[in-house]
């Protein structure tokens, strides 16, 4: 090499030094949303396993009291008190109010364990013997590539009762 070649290539501009530093933080940005989605999946799959539990645990009463009538609304307003709690004790528990209290009890653990939780029971005839069951909750804040566009099987009532952004159901065929 020659003095005066060495004397071109001595060193790195300020602009070389920028566009690199452009390049590395473009880079980086796709490994920031996935840091993101890498915390929040493990919660949402939490509520989807909450919300199984859920299903089962209250399909298991239902089977306990085949002729109650087992159909429920959506009750999303936060308080006990517009539910109907039974007294359900010995010997005053009848097939109504042991299937009111299972209700009450569902729909308790709906609202304590999931956002905005609700349970809703649709049978096919009466008595019950056959129906569709929605566990829905609102899950909060997640971004916009994790909230349910239409993947979640919601009626249409529920999908109603939510404004800012669609619910998560899920959805429960059962047989008693």
């Amino acid at each position: 090499m020659t003095p005066d070649s060495k004397r071109q290539q001595s060193g790195t501009s300020l602009i070389e030094v920028l566009i690199a530093m452009l390049l590395f933080s473009i880079g980086m940005l796709p490994i920031g949303l996935m840091l993101v989605q890498a915390v929040q999946l493990p919660k949402l799959a939490g509520y989807r396993a909450t919300a199984t539990l859920l299903a089962s645990g209250h399909i298991e009463r239902m089977r306990a009291n085949r002729t109650a009538d087992h159909r429920s609304d959506l009750n999303f307003d936060g308080s006990m008190s517009a539910l109907a709690l039974a007294d359900c004790a010995y010997p005053n528990c009848t097939i109504d109010t042991l299937s009111t209290m299972d209700k009450a009890h569902t729909q308790k653990l709906a609202r304590d364990q999931l956002p905005a939780g609700g349970l809703m029971v649709m049978c096919d005839a009466s008595p019950c013997t056959a129906g569709n069951l929605w566990v829905v909750w609102q899950e909060p804040g997640s971004p916009a590539a994790l909230k349910a566009q239409h993947s979640d099987d919601c009626p249409p009532q529920v999908s109603e009762r939510f404004t800012n952004s669609p619910p998560r159901c899920l959805y429960i065929r059962f047989s008693l």
